[in-house]
């Protein structure tokens, strides 16, 4: 079950860095780590080593390169550490269903961590990522700093509010087509992936005329990613087994919270974003942008980054006094 307590693998670092994405940011440095069961996870960091860690995590269907803007800014003050999550990108995908578990997911944050060779961080989590952010800070509290979270509500709101309100339902139905085996992962091939490409850019999904659009080269980082052999497999595995590992047994996030939130965000409704208020039993802010997607760290990235350096920087005042 989801917080018990699993013994952490080592890991083994890799000689050799990865190089796919062409317009990397200056300074930043690719760089894949072994598990000792054979599971390579890719990541990229910026800013030195021995600063305090910031760990991101990515959401569907996206990879570290979400997190460009973020790498650049946070790099002055933090390692700041843009992961593939298992099954995306760079990092390796395993063939089971049931290798994409819950409880897999969050031991991966653990393990990681640990081989960075940090005892805690500042977690923050988009999507998807946001909730396996939401889900190690309840279970790892103590390797939780702070926690921010972008366009995912706490796990148990999502779960209660989805079964009360038909129009959450809907707009969560793709987590019901992707428990179909094969024919999710080749709707997204169809026509050149539009699919993928619409998501982002599309009027009912992707970035508003006042976001920071993407470019023609990034929309291309996200092709190249997403097309190689088997490459949708894994990001999709991961909603096949959420039914088996929800609702929570355990609920309550004990470290300062911040959850930002794209009201034009096309998946989630905005309601679920002030009910996760309840779950948090420490310091909570949140910040809702109207003209934002759901994309939000990549359509606004500059009052995204001003507004958790804020949060960073308050909750360090705070604890001076």
């Amino acid at each position: 079950s989801l917080c018990t307590s699993i013994h952490s693998n080592a890991f083994q670092c890799s000689a050799s860095a990865l190089l796919t994405i062409s317009n990397l940011p200056a300074g930043n440095s690719h760089k894949t780590h072994f598990l000792k069961r054979w599971l390579r996870f890719h990541y990229v960091a910026a800013g030195e080593r021995g600063k305090p860690l910031m760990l991101l995590l990515h959401g569907f269907p996206e990879f570290w390169y979400s997190w460009r803007h973020q790498l650049r800014e946070f790099k002055s003050e933090y390692r700041v550490v843009a992961l593939d999550l298992r099954g995306y990108g760079e990092t390796d995908a395993p063939s089971h269903k049931e290798d994409y578990k819950l409880d897999c997911l969050i031991t991966d944050i653990k393990d990681i961590l640990e081989s960075l060779g940090y005892n805690k961080c500042v977690l923050i989590g988009h999507d998807w990522g946001g909730m396996i952010a939401w889900l190690v800070a309840i279970c790892y509290p103590e390797m939780v700093t702070k926690l921010i979270v972008v366009n995912f509500p706490h796990p148990s709101v999502f779960t209660e509010y989805i079964l009360r309100h038909p129009s959450q339902l809907i707009k969560s139905g793709y987590y019901f087509f992707f428990q179909m085996p094969w024919f999710p992962e080749f709707m997204f091939t169809v026509n050149d992936f539009k699919v993928l490409k619409s998501l982002f850019t599309s009027q009912a999904t992707g970035i508003g005329r006042k976001g920071c659009r993407l470019t023609a080269e990034d929309i291309e980082a996200y092709l190249y990613v997403f097309s190689q052999p088997g490459a949708l497999t894994g990001p999709i595995n991961h909603y096949r087994n959420i039914f088996s590992c929800l609702p929570l047994q355990h609920h309550e996030v004990i470290m300062p919270t911040l959850l930002l939130w794209g009201e034009r965000d096309a998946f989630m409704e905005v309601e679920m974003a002030e009910i996760t208020r309840i779950y948090v039993k420490n310091h909570f802010r949140l910040t809702i942008l109207s003209e934002a997607s759901h994309w939000l760290q990549q359509d606004q990235p500059d009052i995204v980054n001003k507004l958790i350096w804020t949060f960073l920087k308050e909750e360090t005042t705070r604890k001076r006094e």
